[in-house]
């Protein structure tokens, strides 16, 4: 277990944590050990200073998980640039609003990818950077200066850029490398995005140990059982849907024993699926986990207490503060519900560009807190039990929360209703026991273009904002304030 060092740092320094000979990443275009990861962001890095870029200046990059990929959240952040990794899955009209709204300067991406976004202000590079260049040293910033935008869907509107500072993610990846107990004997197994935030510290975290990471891009289950089997892997993070069709076929007789920790986050899992999970691995230990992206990771719940209490969230990560607040800003008593609101170190610096909804999640901690300043008020209701232990109840905004993706319903109405097989549309996310939520529209209509509406959906939408259903009706129930009545039509839906 790597002790805690509650001291920000620079997030590019996790190059010179391991030992030099040892492997620190895997990819696709072959093993970086230690020195050679430190030369290889060194190189990046030198390479981006040379682009022409001003101090602060947004390089995105939206790539599969090559090696270029998983450097640049480091080579940027040395070079005093601000990284914005673009989910793969994206499409172009997601690709293009992020591009457009964090103002980036560079776009580092693939030719075909290129091929799909229209004309853009920022310069597209399609090539892969020269990693043997002259290096760039570590770099010696305040921790607390930008580092990154990760792209997140709010309750309302288009995704919004979360402002991440070295400190934040320094410390988020040695709180994890703590609590996991990670070492520089692991192997972990990459398969969520880079862009998401648990994915990401999956690569930090990592050489925050000196351990080895293999990002890894797989299409069926038993790909997933084969690289454990491959390449010894003791590490897999996942989301409740990888669990539910890993759950759904035999491990072929692979041997998956080196696998000793899974971690869960992006939904909560089902009994069914801990006795699952514990009963295929049962040499793994099982961290169920609760984060979001504002403040990166508040809870985690001991594997010791999995089995007495699967329903538990846990309790606060190390640099974090998890309080349960009531309406009126009081402390709320055991088995009470209310607000989770996370204060402390992990606390990002705010929605990019956006003042309003900045103002609205971003806001003092309680008076009673331990920790000053800025909190994130969740907007999630939450109750801890006589021990501390937490329990999530419920959402109280409207996110679509589907294999692992946190969905606004108004990007999906606006796609839906974009080209005139309906003028009205209310998307929902219903329980699904393999999904978490899956989604169903109510639209305007007799249903006649449907097939026309999914047919182009299909080519605007990554597969996980698809709609798994259509409900059609001559009109649309509307509210006192004429406003389209979403609690009606939710009830009428999941009742």
């Amino acid at each position: 277990m790597i002790p805690l060092d509650p001291v920000p740092r620079l997030i590019d320094h996790l190059t010179l944590r391991g030992a030099p000979g040892d492997p620190a990443l895997k990819s696709r275009e072959g093993v970086l050990d230690y020195a050679g990861l430190e030369a290889a962001v060194g190189a990046l890095a030198g390479w981006l200073a040379g682009q022409g870029l001003a101090p602060g200046d947004r390089v995105a990059t939206w790539l599969p998980k090559t090696r270029t990929a998983c450097l640049m959240p480091l080579a940027a952040a040395r070079a005093g640039l601000v990284h914005v990794p673009v989910n793969p899955l994206l499409k172009h009209l997601q690709v293009e609003h992020i591009l457009d709204d964090s103002g980036a300067a560079l776009l580092l991406t693939q030719e075909a990818r290129a091929e799909t976004i229209g004309r853009m202000a920022c310069r597209v590079v399609t090539r892969d950077p020269p990693m043997d260049g002259a290096p760039l040293p570590p770099s010696s910033a305040d921790p607390d200066t930008l580092a990154a935008l990760l792209y997140t869907s709010g309750s309302t509107g288009w995704p919004k850029g979360v402002m991440l500072s070295h400190a934040n993610l320094w410390l988020g990846a040695i709180s994890v490398a703590h609590y996991l107990r990670l070492t520089s004997s692991d192997r972990v197994l990459g398969v969520l995005p880079l862009s998401f935030d648990y994915g990401q510290n999956q690569l930090f975290s990592t050489w925050a140990a000196g351990g080895c990471v293999g990002p890894f891009d797989y299409l069926l289950p038993r790909d997933v059982y084969r690289a454990i089997e491959r390449e010894g892997i003791t590490t897999l993070a996942g989301v409740p849907p990888l669990w539910a069709q890993m759950l759904e076929i035999e491990s072929q007789g692979l041997r998956v024993t080196s696998l000793k920790r899974i971690t869960n986050s992006g939904g909560a899992l089902t009994r069914r699926t801990i006795e699952g999970l514990r009963a295929r691995f049962p040499d793994a230990d099982l961290y169920p986990m609760y984060g979001l992206t504002e403040a990166f990771r508040s809870t985690y719940l001991d594997p010791a207490l999995v089995a007495a209490h699967p329903d538990s969230i846990g309790r606060a990560i190390p640099f974090a503060e998890v309080l349960v607040v009531r309406p009126d800003g009081s402390r709320a008593e055991p088995d009470e519900a209310g607000e989770l609101v996370h204060a402390g170190r992990l606390v990002a610096q705010g929605y990019w560009r956006d003042p309003e909804r900045t103002a609205a999640r971003f806001r003092p901690a309680p008076a009673w807190a331990e920790s000053r300043g800025v909190a994130v008020w969740s907007g999630d209701t939450v109750a801890a039990d006589q021990t501390g232990l937490l329990r999530f109840v419920g959402r109280d905004d409207e996110m679509i929360k589907s294999a692992g993706n946190r969905i606004s319903p108004n990007e999906i109405e606006e796609a839906v209703t974009a080209s005139g097989e309906t003028s009205e549309a209310v998307a929902m996310g219903v329980p699904d026991e393999k999904l978490g939520q899956a989604i169903v529209v109510i639209a305007k209509g007799d249903g006649s273009t449907e097939a026309a509406l999914r047919e182009r959906l299909r080519r605007e939408l990554p597969n996980f904002m698809q709609p798994m259903r259509y409900e059609w009706r001559a009109e649309l129930p509307r509210n006192v304030n004429g406003k389209l009545d979403r609690a009606r039509l939710k009830g009428e839906v999941t009742s």
